[in-house]
């Protein structure tokens, strides 16, 4: 098992949710977060100076299956490349266990539905 997390912009989160539907990777968790970039320059919008070293973006953090990591990372590279500076990060981190409270089940099992796979 594996985590995967995906900072990306917030404009891009509606397009990286369906590519994941899409992919049929239907649990994760998303939060707004704000972040530190290599960008430290300020902007001028109607007159206004803006400080653009803090910056919004979405974290989007999934746990799946070792043989559902490249297909749920291709899915987030897909929708989430603009090609611009500040297109965000992909994390994969590795997962000892995990449980289903309702069941007790443990591992794999715990992440999916087994009946609905058959």
């Amino acid at each position: 098992m594996k985590k995967i997390e995906a900072i990306i912009r917030k404009t891009k989160f509606e397009e990286v949710k369906d590519a994941l539907l899409a992919a049929d990777i239907e649990w994760f968790s998303y939060y707004d977060v704000r972040g530190v970039g290599k960008a430290r320059q300020g902007r001028i919008y109607r007159g206004v100076t803006y400080d653009t070293s803090s910056i919004e973006r979405t974290l989007v953090s999934i746990v799946v299956r070792d043989k559902n990591v490249e297909k749920t990372v291709k899915a987030i590279l897909e929708a989430a490349k603009t090609g611009e500076i500040g297109d965000g990060r992909i994390f994969i981190i590795p997962i000892e266990d995990s449980i289903r409270i309702r069941t007790g089940e443990r591992g794999d099992i715990a992440l999916y539905n087994a009946e609905l796979e058959k």
